[in-house]
């Protein structure tokens, strides 16, 4: 009987690395995924601005990029908001004049604001102006802030909307410039006495004093008329009240990307002409 001839060695030189190889990808791809999930827990966040409230600093349709790491770590910094556990670990308050993101206290989603009050500080706005323990906020005028009119800054408030001198329709908002205690200074939009035409009948640009309590902050939008912050009570979808420490999600860096709006996902050359390319790698 013949002997059984073994197949050349050519074929399993062939057949093992290609199985190596497929096991080193997969091996490659798992720890990606880890890394990609360690970098957006503990490093860095991705944020989009969802509306105008904190204009002029940050304008709706920015891409920020959110550091993680300086107030610590809680629920809110976890991606998909998971709780592994409770409270803040390595935690630091964050300084006023901050820009945060933060979990809103009743249904989580997620907004971002200027820290005014830390705990033990007593808030006031009187006359469109804010006062910080007795004392006002110095606030000077600085001419206007002037913002090409979008789908995303499409300036609804009639007597805002101009021309520029080559003809592009825009809104003019009045700016001013805030100094806080400590020196730290922003753009801030006011565009005048407000009312309290809204649901809870709150005057923004008139409010009662409030003490900040101990683990919580008071947080306001740089557009002043047109945020709802610490001013108002904590609604869902509403108004924030007292921001809990616990729910800040991490500090706004820079700006990694910004669009106007005008962009369609079916239409790719539409996304570079909505582009906003002078505001990416600003910071805040």
């Amino acid at each position: 009987m013949a002997d059984l001839e073994s197949p050349p060695a050519s074929q399993f030189d062939k057949a093992v690395p290609a199985r190596k190889e497929e096991g080193s990808f997969l091996w490659f791809l798992v720890k990606l995924v880890i890394a990609v999930l360690l970098f957006r827990t503990f490093v860095f966040g991705m944020f989009s601005i969802p509306s105008e409230s904190m204009l002029p600093a940050a304008m709706w349709g920015d891409y920020l990029f959110t550091e993680k790491w300086p107030y610590g770590y809680s629920q809110a910094s976890m991606p998909l908001d998971i709780k592994l556990f409770d409270g803040r670990i390595f935690g630091h308050v964050p300084e006023r004049g901050d820009v945060i993101v933060f979990k809103h206290p009743i249904n989580r989603e997620t907004y971002i604001k200027r820290v005014i009050g830390l705990p033990g500080d007593t808030v006031q706005v009187k006359g469109g102006v804010v006062y910080l323990n007795g004392a006002a906020i110095p606030k000077v005028r600085v001419g206007d802030f002037v913002a090409p009119i979008t789908p995303y800054d499409p300036c609804r408030i009639a007597r805002f909307r101009s021309v520029a001198a080559d003809g592009t329709p825009v809104c003019r908002y009045p700016r001013f410039r805030e100094t806080l205690p400590g020196g730290v200074s922003y753009m801030v939009l006011d565009f005048g006495e407000s009312g309290a035409n809204n649901p809870w009948g709150v005057n923004a640009d008139n409010t009662d004093a409030v003490i900040v309590p101990e683990g919580k902050l008071f947080v306001m939008g740089d557009n002043r008329d047109n945020s709802e912050d610490s001013r108002f009570p904590s609604e869902a979808g509403e108004g924030v009240g007292f921001l809990p420490i616990d729910n800040v999600v991490g500090r706004a860096a820079v700006i990694a990307f910004s669009t106007d709006g005008r962009a369609s996902w079916v239409n790719p050359i539409s996304w570079f002409r909505a582009a906003r390319w002078g505001r990416i790698g600003d910071t805040l």
